[in-house]
C-alpha cells in the first residue's frame, strides 16, 4: 500500500470519527455527574474494532485502505481515551467512587465488548 494513500484513508476515517464522536455527545447529557457519551462511545468503538479485526470474511472482501480508513481512522478518532482520561480525574475531584467505578466500568465493559465482537465474527466461522 502506498503510505500517502493509507494517510488519506486514515484521514477521511478520522473526519467521520470526529464528526460522529461529537454528535454523540449531544445524544447524552450527563446525569450525577457520569460521563455517558465518552463510556457509550468508547464500548461502541471496542464492539467494532474487534469485530471487524476478526472477521476474516470482512477483511478479505474490503479493500486494504478502506479497511485501514475504517479501523485506524474512523473507529480510532470515533473512541476516546483522552477524554476518558480527562473525565476519571475530573471525576476524582467529585467522587472517588465514582471516579473508580468509571475506570472498572470501562475497562471490564471494553473487554467485554471486544470479546462480543469477536465471538460474533467467530461464530460465523469467519474470524481469522
Amino acid at each position: 500500500m502506498n503510505f500517502r494513500y493509507e494517510l488519506i484513508a486514515v484521514g477521511i476515517g478520522g473526519i467521520f470519527g470526529a464528526i460522529g464522536r461529537y454528535s454523540v455527545s449531544f445524544l447524552f447529557l450527563e446525569l450525577n455527574g457520569f460521563p455517558y457519551a465518552t463510556f457509550t462511545v468508547n464500548m461502541m468503538g471496542c464492539f467494532l474494532l474487534s469485530f471487524l479485526l476478526n472477521n476474516k470474511q470482512f477483511k478479505t472482501k474490503v479493500n486494504p485502505k478502506i479497511f485501514l480508513g475504517l479501523s485506524t481512522g474512523l473507529i480510532g478518532s470515533f473512541t476516546t481515551f483522552s477524554t476518558f482520561s480527562i473525565e476519571t480525574i475530573e471525576l476524582l475531584g467529585a467522587s472517588f467512587f465514582l471516579a473508580t467505578f468509571y475506570v472498572f466500568l470501562s475497562v471490564v465493559g471494553g473487554l467485554i465488548f471486544c470479546y462480543i465482537g469477536f465471538y460474533l465474527a467467530s461464530r460465523r466461522g469467519d474470524s481469522i
